[in-house]
């Protein structure tokens, strides 16, 4: 890996320039009484009127305007530098309120008196990342799909109606261009470090927050429109995050030893990652993870350049040319298709772990959450910032000189990297199926623990029948686990009752505990997964209707508040349970087997990928189908009968391995 301390910027001269010197370059002093009332209201004339267009197709001149506003940005600093924190909660905390989230905006004035660089630096990412968020609900007052791009909504006509085109050209100047400032990517994308950033430039975008405020409230006066803001994004189930253990005092402390040897850390970027460590000790969580994400991404795409052996991709890109990101960095092909070396050296549990926490639709997805401002910063959860702390130590120690061993060995270290080494997905759709499949296997477990009525109490009732046909139907399932035998665990069919749940249980427990790969599935393994996890998902409903079904008919049986044709239909519920069980069972168990051999599926032919596709999607029919039979108010259960039957002939057919994707394991 290159030596971290040979890079003294990740700007490109261009973009360093526009940043750092351009606005600068006019000396100009502007009264601030033109540019803001006594009272707080934005003077806009005075701003757009800085604003330059081309003659050739009037678009904004970026240089030109940047040059020219930036003796603004500096009277607007200085104003607010001037102001005690009561001064300016009076004259601007109300326009703040639009963005839902006021005292964020307050911070950053707090922030703008010190003028602390990595500080400064974190709340331009905050704000911009709130802005963002707010100006997506701006839009959704008159539009219908909010754009997921910074730069396409602040493109957008809905924006321009509201707040006008000039108003919205001065921002792309600053935010949201890749010609102009475009503070907020190079940033977020860990490009810039802390000293690159001037204050003045986050002083103006908190000054024109404020002045979107003021503007946005005349056209709601005028139009009757209320401002609605979209919810947070929440984060469910945080156990399935729990990768590492949980990082104490003594292991953020060697973790700032390791800051200072390792060549994963850029030197220019080292304030980013001792903040990100401070705040991760003070519980500023979502500070913690905001400061730490574009430096792993500024730390991987070190590695990664060096790996493709393309220095230059380090720097910032032009306008005109493609941003090394985390998007490209964890793909298989390069954009000039040849093959991308970084997923070699990281390896796969790091690449799986980057993509869980990054890109799966189904993961937490944290940078593109918290870079749009879908989260809520004030109850950030710990648990996220633990794990990505904790991988960002192995990493650390991963890459720093060989001689090091001290660190990567320490008492402390070698636990985190024993979890990083083993780490897998939770979050690719195989690892989810997995989990679907053994989440219903526990719901049709409970089915045996649920009060019925006795035998006895069966047999008082005349009329009932459909007892051998259930039997006929389990017999069925036998024969055709005993198919699949060859292919399953030799001790599941040592179990005393291989047709008994705590036997299934078992073999989908150690089906599922089997590594498959999740780094770039092709496209068939991706619709076959569609596919089988829709299965699973119809048979786990089918799984609950039934639970709330006994438990109900059975309360009303004990109470005798049962018509005759209610018992009636309870107790063919309770006959069809019979056969319901072990076929639900069953179609776990081949989800599960095809989940193991799902890669095979690019070796098949097209005509037998068609068949073998449509053979699982008569499985889901029948599943559907089973969901509406089963449900309380449907209660046909006396049809699921025939629908079983033809069900178990295909799947009978497809076990005898004409389709099977794991008879061409063999």
């Amino acid at each position: 890996m290159a030596s971290s301390d040979s890079v003294t910027t990740c700007l490109s001269s261009p973009v360093h320039y526009v940043i750092c010197k351009l606005g600068f370059e006019k000396k100009d002093i502007y009264d601030i009484n033109n540019i803001v009332s006594e009272n707080g209201e934005v003077c806009w004339q005075s701003i757009t009127e800085h604003v330059h267009y081309l003659e050739s197709d009037r678009s904004v001149d970026y240089i030109k305007s940047i040059r020219s506003l930036g003796p603004v940005c500096e009277s607007v600093n200085l104003h607010f530098k001037s102001l005690t924190k009561d001064k300016f909660v009076v004259q601007y905390a109300l326009w703040f309120q639009w963005t839902n989230y006021a005292e964020l905006f307050l911070e950053v004035f707090d922030v703008l008196q010190y003028a602390q660089s990595t500080e400064v630096a974190l709340g331009l990412m905050k704000l911009t990342s709130c802005l963002e968020r707010a100006l997506g609900d701006v839009h959704l007052l008159i539009g219908k799909d909010c754009p997921f791009l910074l730069r396409d909504l602040l493109a957008s006509e809905q924006l321009a109606v509201v707040f006008g085109q000039v108003v919205m050209d001065v921002l792309r100047i600053f935010i949201g261009s890749p010609y102009g400032l475009n503070l907020r990517n190079v940033l977020w994308h860990g490009f810039a470090s802390p000293q690159e950033i001037p204050a003045k430039y986050c002083a103006m975008l908190l000054f024109l927050t404020a002045g979107l405020g003021q503007l946005l409230q005349t056209y709601l006066l005028k139009t009757k429109y209320v401002l609605v803001h979209r919810p947070y994004v929440t984060f469910f189930r945080l156990e399935d995050l729990d990768a590492f253990p949980d990082l104490n005092h003594e292991t953020l402390c060697v973790a700032e030893e390791l800051l200072q040897v390792s060549n994963f850390v850029l030197r220019t970027m080292l304030p980013f990652w001792m903040s990100a460590l401070t705040a991760f000790k003070q519980s500023r969580y979502a500070d913690c993870v905001i400061l730490l994400l574009p430096q792993l991404e500024a730390g991987l795409r070190l590695l990664f350049t060096t790996t493709n052996n393309c220095p230059n991709r380090l720097l910032t890109a032009e306008s005109s040319a493609f941003y090394t990101t985390f998007d490209e960095m964890l793909t298989k092909h390069l954009d000039n298709e040849e093959i991308n070396q970084l997923p070699s050296v990281l390896e796969e549990p790091a690449m799986e772990f980057l993509w869980d926490f990054l890109n799966h639709q189904e993961g937490p997805r944290i940078r593109d959450h918290l870079s749009h401002g879908e989260i809520n910063l004030k109850a950030f959860p710990r648990e996220i910032a633990n794990q990505l702390v904790a991988f960002a130590i192995t990493l650390l120690c991963r890459f720093s000189d060989e001689d090091m061993v001290a660190f990567k060995e320490h008492l402390i270290i070698k636990p985190l990297m024993n979890c990083a080494s083993c780490y897998r997905s939770r979050f690719h759709p195989i690892s989810r199926l997995k989990k679907q499949v053994l989440e219903c296997m526990k719901s049709i477990h409970l089915w045996h623990e649920l009060p019925t009525v006795t035998e006895e109490q069966i047999q008082t009732l005349k009329g009932l029948e459909g007892n051998t046909e259930a039997s006929m139907l389990v017999l069925k399932v036998a024969e055709i686990l005993s198919q699949l035998q060859q292919y399953l665990p030799c001790n599941f069919y040592n179990s005393d009752d291989p047709m008994s749940t705590v036997a299934t249980e078992r073999l989908l427990l150690e089906l599922c505990a089997r590594h498959i790969s999740t780094l770039y599935s092709p496209r068939p393994v991706l619709e076959v997964l569609v596919v089988l996890r829709k299965i699973c998902t119809q048979c786990h409903q089918v799984s609950e209707q039934v639970i709330a079904s006994i438990k109900l008919r059975y309360q009303q049986w004990t109470e005798k508040t049962l018509r005759s044709c209610q018992r009636h239909n309870y107790l063919r519920m309770l006959n069809s349970i019979k056969f319901l069980s072990p076929v639900l069972r069953l179609i776990l168990v081949l989800i599960t087997l095809e989940l193991v051999n799902v890669h095979l599926v690019c070796k098949k032919n097209p005509s037998d990928y068609h068949q073998y596709l449509k053979f699982l999607k008569s499985v889901l029919q029948y599943a559907e189908n089973l969901v509406t039979y089963t449900s309380l108010e449907k209660n046909k259960w006396d049809e699921t009968i025939q629908l079983t039957n033809k069900a178990l002939l295909k799947i009978r057919k497809f076990s005898d391995g004409k389709l099977t994707l794991i008879q061409s394991a063999t």
